[in-house]
């Protein structure tokens, strides 16, 4: 477990956002916040002043993870539901910073279209390099012509496209045709280049093929393709295999993919010390025992108990000291 996600009332009357939020993202960080979860709706926050005294609990859930990745902090708690979300920081227009907290629910969903689109990706032109040795690489035509793509041509360390961003290689993308795909994953060379891959920021194979193409090839066992594309993603997970159907909608995906690449790197870089401009949170005690947590300490330990009513008070007692300062020298039965 990573901690816990603790949500308590805030101790200010007049404010507009009555709830604290604990944040186990380093030592801990505090953010006030209008709901106790984004239910229908995203839910503004902004900065706390920190954690108080003596705190008012509303809320504590187990976290299974607490991640940044650029202005976002991914949230996964250890229950059923309610369990997936997220915390933006963003500057709106009038340069105000504002944080929102999302779920899956509240975020606005894409969707599909059936033509390839159009629109710029992100707000700069994309410094592309294509890899001085990629035969009949794309030309990316009509981004170049709305000026949305700037291309050079060079020798790359991995990868037939790439991003720089300082003159340092952050994204790349490996095109493969499907023959050429079957090729190296039945001679072992796809893993070697997915390793290169792997030691970049952010990766990526593009196939200009659908998936069931790959199984549909002649001269070759289509459970042996399948068990070594299988192999190679689960060796290099972060690495993924894209397959595009044609060399169009591949062109496209390489150009979104190192453009969001791109862009996500430069904000992990523009927020590396977010987490120093939040106010730190005091140590949270731990959560009280429940008669059922109790219950089952005090039959490990060889007290007899009853499973209903009131758990008697030596046994609490007893329970307590052993948290304090290790187990109890003597055992009182209770009746």
């Amino acid at each position: 477990m990573a901690g816990e996600f603790v949500i308590a009332h805030n101790p200010e009357p007049d404010s507009k956002l009555p709830y604290l939020v604990r944040l186990p993202l380093g030592g801990g960080v505090v953010l006030k916040a209008r709901e106790t979860w984004p239910r229908t709706s995203k839910v503004y926050c902004h900065r706390a002043d920190g954690w108080p005294d003596d705190p008012e609990i509303v809320e504590r859930v187990p976290v299974r993870s607490c991640t940044r990745r650029g202005p976002a902090v991914d949230l996964v708690l250890d229950r059923a539901r309610e369990n997936r979300s997220q915390f933006v920081f963003t500057v709106l227009r009038t340069g105000r910073e504002a944080i929102f907290w999302q779920s899956a629910r509240t975020t606005r969903k894409a969707r599909p279209r059936t033509r390839q689109a159009t629109g710029r990706a992100g707000d700069e032109t994309l410094a592309l390099v294509i890899d001085s040795h990629e035969h009949y690489p794309y030309r990316f035509a009509a981004k170049a012509g709305r000026g949305h793509v700037d291309l050079s041509r060079r020798a790359l360390p991995a990868g037939d496209y790439g991003v720089e961003v300082d003159g340092t290689l952050v994204a790349a993308v490996e095109r493969k045709g499907l023959e050429d795909l079957a090729t190296s994953l039945t001679t072992g060379k796809l893993g070697f280049a997915l390793a290169e891959l792997a030691a970049l920021p952010r990766a990526a194979v593009v196939v200009e093929e659908r998936y069931s193409k790959l199984l549909a090839l002649e001269h070759v066992r289509p459970s042996a393709v399948a068990d070594a594309l299988a192999e190679v993603q689960v060796r290099w997970p972060s690495v993924p295999i894209a397959f595009c159907e044609t060399r169009p909608l591949a062109e496209e995906w390489t150009y979104r993919f190192l453009a969001a690449a791109s862009a996500e790197y430069r904000s992990r870089a523009e927020t590396e010390g977010l987490e120093a401009t939040l106010p730190p949170a005091r140590h949270v005690p731990p959560a009280e025992p429940t008669p059922a947590q109790i219950r089952e300490w005090a039959r490990r330990n060889g007290w007899t108990i009853s499973d209903r009513g009131r758990v008697p008070a030596s046994v609490i007692e007893a329970y307590r000291q052993e948290l304090t300062s290790g187990p109890p020298g003597a055992r009182i039965r209770s009746r």
